[in-house]
């Protein structure tokens, strides 16, 4: 498990947002371990599974998201730090609150990471 700082914290935090803003699926999934465990209500509507495992299986999740979303963009609100873990707190291109806690290992990769949507979308 990764100790983070916040300045550590805030360099991943901008890498993944300028990753996701860019469409660049290998820098997304540059930051996740061969065994991540990804758990969203957006996948649970998507692939009938809410908990997608492997850096594969997401490769393909989120290839298909992209492209089905070209207005994609995510807007940076906060970064927290927790023991072995990091949430974002950021806003979707639909205006949504988004919460978003990764779980690391000792390497620093991704292992678990859990996406939380509020209901505010526009």
């Amino acid at each position: 498990m990764k100790h983070w700082t916040h300045q550590a914290a805030d360099a991943f935090a901008i890498h993944w947002i300028e990753a996701w803003n860019n469409h660049d699926l290998e820098a997304i999934l540059s930051h996740y371990d061969d065994h991540i465990v990804f758990l969203s209500p957006i996948a649970e509507q998507r692939v009938g599974n809410g908990k997608v495992v492997g850096r594969e299986a997401l490769r393909h999740y989120w290839s298909v998201g992209l492209a089905a979303q070209p207005q994609l963009r995510f807007v940076l609100d906060k970064v927290l730090v927790g023991f072995g873990a990091v949430t974002l707190y950021y806003r979707n291109h639909r205006n949504q609150s988004v919460a978003e806690t990764f779980e690391f290992n000792a390497s620093g990769r991704v292992v678990r990471a859990y996406a939380c949507y509020a209901d505010d979308a526009t």
